[in-house]
């Protein structure tokens, strides 16, 4: 079965405004949600979003603001899929 760009749903998302790194919860059809990290999106002169580029290796800052979020994530994901 081909993919199919309308059955990509992206339920939660969090952005950093710092590093342009951002962490989501995707469910393809009815399959089950799972976390993606990345891509990274930054900021032209303007202000204005660039194209979406992959998140590569992190650094400290996105580890740290990854850290911070940790818990929110897994309590979007244990909702979503309850704990086995």
């Amino acid at each position: 079965m081909p993919y199919d760009p309308e059955m990509d749903q992206v339920l939660k998302q969090w952005k950093s405004e710092e590093t342009g790194l951002t962490v989501s919860i995707n469910r393809y059809g009815a399959g089950e949600p799972k976390v993606q990290i990345g891509p990274r999106i930054l900021k032209k002169r303007d202000g204005s979003d660039r194209a979406p580029a992959k998140a590569g290796r992190l650094t400290i800052e996105d580890l740290l603001w990854l850290y911070d979020i940790i818990d929110e994530v897994k309590e979007e994901m244990t909702d979503l899929v309850g704990p086995e």
